[in-house]
């Protein structure tokens, strides 16, 4: 199964912006999930790692900095790696797709 590809530059920002607000909310759901048992337990590495990843892309995009690239976003190997505990990974996937293989703009690839 191919994965789908932002169409356009705005929907490919609103990717990002929701894998922003994805993060957050994953983490405050762990936040919630650790006062809930009543234990203090740290987060997940992998969520700094996934949340400065992502926040690096939406800065560069905000600073007018991003370019597409060829090679994967740097955060994936972690995300693959965590993809058990990511319920959005098919964003992130989309996201990195979009980032490696540009917009689809309904051309040949």
């Amino acid at each position: 199964m191919a994965l789908q590809r932002a169409r356009t530059p705005e929907e490919y920002a609103e990717w990002v912006k929701q894998a922003r607000f994805e993060v957050g909310d994953l983490r405050e759901c762990l936040l919630y999930d650790m006062e809930e048992i009543g234990e203090m337990v740290r987060y997940p590495e992998f969520l700094g790692i996934l949340e400065q990843g992502i926040n690096d892309v939406y800065d560069a995009m905000c600073r007018g900095e991003y370019a597409f690239g060829r090679e994967d976003l740097p955060f994936m190997e972690t995300a693959e790696t965590h993809t058990h505990q990511i319920p959005f990974m098919i964003l992130l996937k989309q996201i990195n797709e979009t980032h490696r293989r540009g917009l689809d703009i309904g051309e040949g690839d």
